[in-house]
């Protein structure tokens, strides 16, 4: 047999998850480059890289064979035994013809559908069903007919070949001879397939089974299994029986082999030849809408449009309005893409009539008079001067893309009635594969070696970070990456660890979903493409390839985004109806209103969409926007490349007359007068070449596309074409070349208008809400930011400078969310916001607050609430978060929780029991059932720290608020340190909110980074490890510190952060403070700490009322915490005293703790101090 005609037909790539290491397109390579005609994909029971596949071939000129390696179930696909379906056989599956590709599509959907367990399984009775159009081949070791030899039941082999071949027809059936010279089970199991195939007259087919490309590649495989497994690979290795080579192979090696069964070689080219088969790509089958009777697409969509266009204009309808709507409908209706716009305005309308707030567009689709019209969009697109061509090129033929933003928390109910509109069988997500990127590569191969956690983080700290999303392959990181180069020239095994990962780098690693987008068929969708479950609520199914192989296979995509900005636009609305009761159409809210423009120019824009970064903050203030497009403009210049290129500076100037505007030509001011002739947007590039170079529209859309994707061919001859087109139009060559240049610099700055208008349109909805509704925009924001306490912490401290308090949690005035109290302009914390307390019990407090009014005392609302929603964990959480602080002293409620949840119990009883007590007669009298001890008052201190557990920050008061006045005078509040000069030597007091320790890169020493707060706000600590070790024990949650340091400040992009490189800390009490203050007054420094007032020089005095308690000389840190533990468990009204040895006398030492002197208390500490240690 000739190499060149031998063909594979059972070969896996690394969409085979974690089982196979080549691409589909490094396969195709190999089979060129080994001659081959011909060559099969046949991944494990999906097929998610068939397209990529089978365009690779057909860029190399190879014909491709979709095949599938399917699993088969023991028995019914739909059973699900423990120990005896999750084994499973295999069989490979090969199309045919087009009937053959559906088939297959249909088995792997069904697959995962019907028959998943641990693996997509099909049974016979569906492949029966499916054969038509395939090829089966009986499958490697685990194939039903091998597995059935491996146990010597040659009866039942043979019957198993006769039942395959009724299935798919006899000459459609193979036993499958794999390439396995080195091992024994199969060399032997291929003989006796060559007998049954004798015995049986079955042919026979030769194939490798290869799951890499070249021998040297098997470790690389095995590491991927061993992910899998999460097993190393010395366990691998340990309990491996098969140590074959399942590489690809050549084909002349395999020819030798099987050369006693040369029929077995000829019929993989047989099956091969058989083959006929084009995939349908390139198309596009847009869904079916249903129409109104009688109407077609065509005429359905300009009536909706000539409607849109009276309501939006005036009718009739302006001369220049209709001719851009005649120009863009031709567009649409020569294209075919008329039933596009009708499904989207269908699906937008549907959400605004349900009051889902919508976007006001996204992207280039803005630039569309007929979108403005069907309320797709919102944004004029003549008064924007926005173009149509930038959307939909009259040039070229390519599927509209119209993205939309949603409510974030309403989204999910616009897909329902997609999927409710179009069928569940044609709707679905769009599947992605989380891939193994540089650093995770290097952890997994770090973890299959061996490897600990902090040896595999040296290694993997050493990769580059990725830049603007791009990762460094790590080819060329070993080479450009200093750390990392430095460390493999001294570490042999870090060395090994990339080597290996390498291997894996950039294959798939498991199935994800698309965020937003999701594909909708004319036709059920495995029709077209094979689908599985999906990976979220959002979508039941989701399609087996990928966003672009799915829309070459046809589907039409759609993005469908939630926007937490919409949902706190909307949240505003709601609370803003609920507190003034008034109704904002946000949608035509003026654009020229001053006090939003003053708040922007002010840069009080914390909460505002896409502008509330620090560096946005500085200049959206030095800019002082006037009108709508400045902020526009701010949207477009504030990214990456603008900024270096010093185009934001420019604007402001030239914007604020300290710069002079200047234009090329004369003819461009028309254009670039609204930018102040900078040149920001792409649409600016296509109007100018229009108008200087007489290029159409399309024309000039190709331009903007070659600009930005840097295609120089293209490049070069419309440059001939611009030069000759301003010529003919009186602009001089030197102007024209100047202007090509010029845009070949910042082609890749200039941005989407259509896109930056939609966005600008939201930041100023927020930026009005925020100037005519601060605290009902502020509790919104903080509604969206619920379960994010960094974000809660920034939002809290702007309403403070807004002048706006935010009070705890009120059962009788908070709701689920924030919420703002009427006529007080107060936020009031929600109670969903709580740690530890549920939406579902909130919600029931709410709604018997609703039903039945205020709570007017504790019984009261302990009666009314039933105990699922007023539990153990529930009134924790509102006595110590405050949410009960009207009802009584904290303390005193915490000490009492027993006693309050026992008469919610009995109350409950009753009410089940239908039993009518003095209580239901007499509402008053529930004082008397519960009585409530009284006891002392805990430290604020503990009562705060509580309160912050609970709610991540302090509310109704903050710890610090014992030292401040002591200490403003002396230290630099917290707030401040940002002020500071970078190495300047400053001293802080705070407290203590948040600790992270972490190992140096280099000599994996431990430091840590410290968060301290004051009233004033927070700063970041940074504990090197040479002063770690000396103050490691003062680094708690909760501790008062005196930290002195030096000032540093690193720039991050546009944003600089400081933070404190700490010198020395030293931690005090509350009593302390006066020591503090006196420290700082006098400008001295204690290393030592301070001196405890509590720990009197008072001698013994036994007749002094309490509980005295002898202590060992030197009691130890176990004898203590026992003793606390008893302390805390028995609260009372005995002061606890410590009575110590010092200076040759007994002295007693206060305490904090007041306990209940019973008998069993006593007995309790005196097995802990021994007998008599009890006074």
């Amino acid at each position: 047999m000739n190499p060149q005609d031998f063909v594979h037909l059972h070969v896996h790539s690394h969409y085979s998850l974690l089982e196979a290491l080549p691409s589909p397109k490094a396969l195709v390579q190999r089979a060129k480059e080994q001659g081959m005609s011909a060559i099969a994909l046949s991944d494990n029971g999906a097929m998610y890289g068939a397209v990529e596949f089978y365009q690779a071939c057909e860029k190399e000129e190879i014909k491709p064979i979709i095949a599938l390696d399917m699993y088969l179930a023991q028995n019914r696909m739909t059973d699900k035994r423990p120990r005896v379906d999750d084994k499973q056989h295999r069989i490979v599956l090969i199309a045919l013809n087009d009937t053959g590709y559906k088939n297959l599509m249909k088995i792997s959907s069904a697959g995962f559908l019907e028959g998943f367990y641990y693996k997509p399984r099909i049974d016979k009775e569906f492949l029966r069903e499916h054969s038509e159009g395939l090829v089966a081949l009986s499958g490697n070791m685990r194939g039903e007919i091998p597995a059935t030899i491996s146990v010597h039941n040659e009866p039942k082999a043979r019957e198993l070949v006769l039942e395959y071949q009724e299935i798919f027809g006899k000459e459609n059936f193979f036993l499958e001879l794999v390439h396995r010279p080195d091992n024994d089970q199969q060399v032997d199991m291929n003989e006796a397939l060559k007998k049954l195939a004798r015995e049986t007259d079955c042919q026979m087919v030769v194939t490798k089974d290869s799951f890499y490309l070249d021998p040297d590649d098997r470790e690389g495989y095995e590491a991927q299994l061993c992910i899998m497994r999460g097993r190393t690979l010395e366990e691998f290795r340990q309990t491996n029986t098969n140590d074959s080579d399942l590489s690809f192979g050549t084909p002349e090696e395999i020819i030798e082999y099987f050369k006693d069964v040369p029929e077995a070689l000829e019929n993989t080219k047989k099956i091969a030849d058989w083959v006929d088969f084009t995939m349908d790509l390139g198309h596009n089958y847009l869904p079916i809408f249903p129409m109104p009777e009688g109407k077609t697409d065509e005429a359905y969509l300009k009536e909706l449009a000539l409607a849109g266009l009276k309501m939006r204009y005036a009718d009739p309808i302006p001369k220049n309005v209709m001719e851009r709507f005649e120009f863009e409908y031709s567009t649409i209706i020569k294209m075919g893409f008329a039933s596009y716009f009708i499904i989207v305005q269908d699906f937008v309308n549907y959400a605004k009539r349900e009051k889902i707030l919508v976007g006001p567009g996204r992207g280039s689709a803005a630039g569309s008079i007929i979108s403005y019209a069907l309320q797709i969009t919102d944004l004029d697109p003549l008064r924007y001067g926005l173009m149509f061509e930038r959307f939909l090129n009259p040039d070229r033929i390519s599927m509209p893309d119209v993205d939309m933003d949603f409510a974030d928390n309403r989204r999910g109910q616009v897909l329902d009635y997609v999927t409710r509109q179009y069928g569940s069988d044609k709707v679905a997500g769009i599947i992605t594969f989380g891939t193994m990127k540089p650093k995770a590569a290097v952890r997994d191969a770090a973890r299959v070696l061996g490897l600990s956690f902090q040896e595999a983080d040296v290694i993997a700290k050493a990769v580059p970070d990725p830049v603007q999303g791009r990762h460094m392959p790590l080819k060329i990181a070993c080479e450009e990456a200093p750390d990392l180069r430095d460390l493999l020239h001294s570490s042999p095994m870090a060395t090994r660890v990339i080597e290996l990962a390498m291997k894996m780098e950039g294959n798939p690693r498991h199935t994800s979903q698309h965020a937003c987008g999701i594909v909708i068929g004319d036709r059920p969708l495995v029709d077209r493409v094979p689908i599985q479950n999906g990976k979220r609520e959002d979508m039941a199914l989701i399609s087996q390839y990928s966003l672009n192989a799915s829309e070459q296979a046809g589907l039409v995509k759609m993005d469908f985004l939630g926007l937490s900005n919409l949902t706190i636009i909307q949240d505003a609305l709601d609370i803003i109806k609920a507190v003034h009761d008034v109704d904002i159409d946000i949608s035509n809210v003026p654009l020229d209103d001053q006090a939003t423009f003053d708040l922007l120019g002010r840069g009080e824009t914390t909460g505002v969409f896409q502008l509330e970064s620090d560096g946005m903050k500085r200049y959206i203030k030095e800019l002082k926007p006037t009108e709508f497009e400045d902020i526009v403009a701010m949207v477009s210049l504030y990214r990456p490349g603008p900024l270096s290129a010093g185009m934001v500076p420019q604007y402001i100037d030239r914007k604020n007359g300290r710069a002079k505007v200047k234009y090329d030509h004369p003819l461009m001011e028309e254009i670039l007068r609204e930018t102040y002739g900078v040149t920001i947007y792409q649409e600016q590039i296509m109007k100018i070449s229009v108008l200087l170079a007489g290029f159409t529209g399309g024309e000039a859309d190709t331009l903007r596309k070659a600009m930005g994707k840097k295609k120089h061919d293209v490049l070069e001859k419309m440059f001939e074409g611009f030069v000759a087109g301003c010529l003919k139009n009186g602009v001089p060559e030197k102007t024209a070349k100047k202007i090509w240049v010029d845009w070949e610099g910042f082609a890749d700055y200039a941005f989407n208008k259509s896109h930056a208008a939609c966005y600008a349109m939201i930041s100023y909805r927020t930026a009005y809400l925020k100037a005519h509704y601060p605290a009902e925009f502020m509790a919104a924001v903080m509604n969206s930011d619920i379960n994010t306490i960094d974000r809660i912490t920034i939002e809290v401290e702007e309403c403070e400078r807004m002048g706006i308090k935010v009070l705890p949690p009120d059962v009788n005035e908070s709701y689920p969310g924030f919420s703002v109290v009427p006529g007080a302009g107060i936020i009031r914390w929600g109670l969903a916001a709580v740690k530890n307390f549920g939406e579902e019990a909130a919600k029931a407090i709410v709604k018997d607050r609703k039903d039945n009014g205020l709570f007017k005392d504790l019984p009261d609302l302990a009666s009314r609430i039933s105990t699922k929603a007023f539990n153990k964990k529930s009134l924790d959480s509102m006595i110590k978060s405050g949410a009960l602080d009207i009802f009584g002293d904290r303390s005193t409620l915490i000490a009492n929780m027993d006693q309050i949840l026992g008469f919610n119990k009995r109350v409950m009883k009753q009410q089940e029991q239908n039993q009518i007590s003095m209580f239901d007669l007499s509402p008053q009298m529930a004082t008397s059932k519960l009585t409530l001890l009284e006891v002392p008052p805990l430290p604020q201190a503990q009562l705060l720290a509580e309160e912050k557990e609970l709610l991540g920050l302090y509310v109704s008061n903050h710890p610090a608020e014992v030292f401040t006045e002591e200490m403003e005078k002396y230290a630099t509040p917290c707030k401040k340190v940002a002020k500071q000069e970078d190495g300047a030597v400053i001293k802080v007091v705070g407290v203590i909110t948040g600790v992270k320790k972490i190992l140096t890169k280099k000599k994996q020493e431990p430091m840590a980074f410290v968060k301290i707060e004051d009233k004033s706000g927070f700063t970041e600590l940074v504990v090197f490890p040479k002063t770690f070790t000396k103050v490691r024990h003062l680094l708690e949650e909760s501790n008062f510190v005196v930290v002195m340091g030096k000032v540093s400040a690193r720039e991050r992009g546009e944003d600089t952060e400081y933070s404190i490189l700490v010198d020395e800390i030293i931690s005090f009490k509350d009593s302390q403070v006066d020591q503090v203050g006196y420290m700082l007054k006098n400008g001295s420094w204690n290393e030592k700490g301070f001196e405890d007032p509590e720990e009197t020089d008072e001698e013994f005095d036994q007749q002094k009322q309490g509980v005295s308690i002898v202590m060992p000389t030197k009691p130890d840190h176990e004898m203590i915490d026992r003793l606390r533990a008893i302390f805390k468990g028995a609260p009372g009204f005995e002061p606890v005293y410590l009575v110590v040895e010092s200076g040759g006398k007994k002295r007693r030492v206060s305490t904090e703790f007041a306990i209940e002197k019973t008998h069993s208390v006593i007995e309790a500490i005196e097995k802990i101090v021994g007998n008599g240690g009890v006074l």
